[in-house]
């Protein structure tokens, strides 16, 4: 196949594996919608920063050795798990909150953590995610390629998160669909908060 043709369709294959839901989409469209695009950019930045550790472990074949270690797969999902419960909590705690409380600090749960940290350690603790660019990278990297081919396809995944996650921040500033979340936030916000404390209980009881 065409060098161009076969990053095309890897490309392709990235954007529908990174829009499916999962906890950085949930983290991020939250994030753009209570704290705006900028917000939503440095998060996607975070989040392009853990993918680059993610993409060089699927790249180098690490992540054979990484799926073939269950006791490091457990640890890294009961911490995943313990850092999507915070960030429910911190969510249901700004949904349930008193209306005093949302007119002090509307729309943003408390958090000592920048949108970069928030992002980049969502990414870092999701164990699926370097099983998922293994797999995926995994058929593109076999055969005859030039030398800096590995370096395309991990560069690929890198630019192309953090460029995508940055346009659905901004897109998401829609003007309606800023002003329906403004007057519903506490309420999706308790969505957003019981959607990530169920990936959390998924990790927990995943075998």
């Amino acid at each position: 196949m065409n060098p161009a043709l076969e990053l095309a369709a890897f490309a392709g294959l990235m954007a529908l594996g990174q829009f499916s839901p999962g906890p950085d989409m949930i983290l991020l469209t939250r994030t753009a919608l209570a704290e705006g695009a900028k917000a939503g950019a440095i998060m996607a930045l975070g989040i392009a920063t853990g993918l680059t550790v993610h993409a060089s472990i699927a790249v180098a074949g690490l992540a054979v050795a990484f799926e073939q270690s269950p006791g490091l797969r457990r640890s890294i999902s009961w911490a995943a798990a313990a850092y999507l419960l915070w960030l429910a909590y911190c969510l249901l705690r700004s949904a349930f909150a008193t209306s005093a409380a949302v007119d002090e600090n509307p729309g943003s749960p408390p958090s000592s953590r920048g949108p970069f940290l928030r992002g980049l350690i969502c990414n870092l603790l999701n164990p699926k995610a370097v099983i998922f660019l293994a797999a995926t990278c995994a058929p593109f990297l076999t055969g005859d390629h030039p030398s800096w081919w590995p370096f395309a396809i991990a560069g690929l995944v890198i630019v192309q998160g953090g460029t995508l996650w940055a346009l659905w921040a901004w897109l998401l500033q829609w003007r309606p669909l800023r002003s329906r979340y403004e007057k519903s936030a506490r309420w999706i916000d308790g969505i957003f908060g019981i959607a990530l404390a169920a990936l959390a209980v998924k990790l927990l009881v995943a075998p």
